[in-house]
């Protein structure tokens, strides 16, 4: 009798282990199969169509009337700090003219552009960035025709970035949000001389904020929007510093 239960109770462990080993069995297939399913990559976003993301650009930022702006502005660079109020002039489709006041009322720069020419009275007190990045400083895409368009690039945060070079091997880096101008690097050998950078508020033309620095001479120049206003079309002779 206690052999008869012995023998069951040995086959009843027998049952229990077999059992146990092939549950252990199915958890370790279920295991491996798992761990050999590859997850597949999130899809990577095309190149962006540079000509037409420049175009676009272009577009967004053209002038469409005659503006009138009044700014704030200071400049910093070793051994002298400067600031007071200034004017920008604007006419389309790509006229420009700023006038920077001292606080008691003296002219420190003029400065027109033309087209992609860039003009400034002899009597400036400061450096005038060159005309694409004063272009810049104002929200106007305007690379010019001294520089060409090398490419562009798709950056994780949704912005756009446009490669341009100059013939000296020079590169300008356009970094665009919704084809808008957020920032300007020019750089050589790798390192970034002089940037544009903008503070833009939704819905606006121009940039809130506007701020210009040559990172090699330790200058910087910023110019803060006051107020915006539509004129009359301005006399073509104050683009040529005529008055």
């Amino acid at each position: 009798m206690v052999r008869a239960y012995a023998n069951v109770a040995r086959r009843g462990g027998t049952r229990l282990a077999a059992t146990a080993g092939t549950s252990l069995s199915v958890s370790a297939c279920v295991l491996l199969l798992t761990s050999c399913v590859s997850i597949p990559p999130a899809p990577v976003a095309p190149p962006p169509d540079a000509g037409q993301v420049a175009l676009a650009a272009g577009l967004a930022s053209a002038l469409d009337v005659p503006y009138r702006l009044l700014f704030e502005w200071s400049i910093n660079e070793p051994g002298s700090r400067l600031g007071g109020r200034g004017v920008a002039r604007i006419e389309p489709p790509a006229f420009a003219r700023l006038d920077l006041f001292s606080s008691n009322g003296e002219r420190v720069a003029a400065a027109a552009l033309n087209g992609d020419s860039l003009r400034v009275t002899n009597d400036v007190q400061m450096d005038v960035p060159p005309a694409p990045l004063l272009w810049g400083a104002l929200g106007v895409f305007r690379p010019g025709p001294a520089i060409g368009l090398a490419g562009g690039r798709r950056h994780p945060g949704g912005e756009l970035e446009l490669q341009y070079q100059d013939a000296a091997g020079t590169e300008f880096l356009y970094m665009l949000r919704d084809s808008r101008i957020q920032h300007i690097d020019v750089q050589r050998e790798g390192r970034t001389w002089e940037e544009v950078a903008l503070v833009r508020e939704d819905g606006e033309r121009f940039p809130r904020q506007a701020t210009y620095r040559h990172l090699e001479e330790v200058r910087e120049l910023r110019i803060t929007l006051e107020s915006v206003e539509h004129v009359e079309s301005y006399p073509m002779d104050i683009f040529d510093l005529g008055l």
